[in-house]
C-alpha cells in the first residue's frame, strides 16, 4: 500500500471505523512522508495492465449512485501512455451511455484489473477525460486496435492518482479457454495417441486370434 491510496480511500469516516474496529494502527504509517506515494506506475504495474483483456470500471452519477461496468477487448487494449496516464478506445455497446453520462458530471473513476489464474488484483484510482476522435488523431491511433471488429466512439484518457495491489485471500482461481488451451491440446493429443494405440492393439489381437 502507498500514501496516495490512503489519502483517497481512507476518508475520515473510514479512519473512524478502522479505529473502532482495531485496524487503524496498522495503517497509520501510510500517512508518513517517508512512504512512497504510489501514484506512478512501475514496471510491475505496467506489465500487469498490458497483459489484461478486461477490467471493471466504476463511475458515479450526479444522483450519487455508483455504476460498475466491465470493459473488455484484446489483451493490452488498455494502453499505458506513461507512468501516470492510461487510455483506451471507448467502443460502441448497447448505447445506454451510463458511464459516458456519469463522466460528464464526475471525472473520478476506479478500476479493478483481475488476473484470476494467479489470484492477483490491481486497483487504480484516476481522473477521466472523454475525448473526441476528431482532433485527437495521434491519441486515437495510439489506442486503436487493428483487426478488432468494434466501432470506437471516443477516447477515455485516465490520469492515475493512486493504485494498490490487493490481498489474494478471497480471489477465486479461474481460467479462460485461451489460458487452458495448451493443457487441453496436450490432453487431446494424448487421448488421440492412446486411441490409436488401442486400435492397433485390437487389430493385432484380432489377427492373432484367427491364426
Amino acid at each position: 500500500m502507498a500514501r496516495a491510496f490512503s489519502e483517497i480511500a481512507f476518508t475520515q469516516t473510514v479512519r473512524d471505523r478502522q479505529s473502532d474496529l482495531g485496524s487503524r494502527d496498522g495503517y497509520a504509517a501510510l500517512d508518513s512522508d517517508d512512504i512512497d506515494r504510489g501514484d506512478r506506475l512501475g514496471p510491475s504495474e505496467i506489465g500487469f495492465i498490458q497483459a489484461r483483456d478486461g477490467f471493471y470500471q466504476a463511475t458515479v452519477s450526479e444522483t450519487g449512485w455508483p455504476y460498475v461496468q466491465f470493459r473488455g477487448g484484446p489483451a493490452g487494449f488498455l494502453k499505458v501512455l506513461d507512468e501516470t496516464t492510461l487510455a483506451y478506445a471507448d467502443f460502441r455497446g448497447n448505447r445506454q451511455y451510463i458511464s459516458h453520462g456519469n463522466l460528464e458530471t464526475n471525472e473520478k473513476v476506479s478500476l479493478i484489473l483481475m488476473d484470476y489464474p494467479n489470484r492477483t488484483r490491481l486497483k487504480v484510482w484516476a481522473l477521466a477525460q472523454q475525448l473526441n476522435l476528431q482532433g485527437n488523431e495521434a491519441l486515437a491511433e495510439a489506442v486503436s486496435l487493428p483487426g478488432y471488429r468494434a466501432l470506437p466512439e471516443r477516447i477515455i484518457k485516465l490520469s492515475v492518482k493512486a493504485f494498490d495491489w490487493n490481498c489474494p485471500q478471497h480471489i477465486p482461481q479461474r481460467f479462460s479457454l485461451a489460458e487452458l488451451a495448451p493443457d487441453l491440446n496436450r490432453l487431446q493429443k494424448r487421448i488421440q495417441d492412446l486411441e490409436a494405440e488401442n486400435a492397433e492393439l485390437k487389430a493385432f489381437l484380432g489377427t492373432d486370434s484367427r491364426r
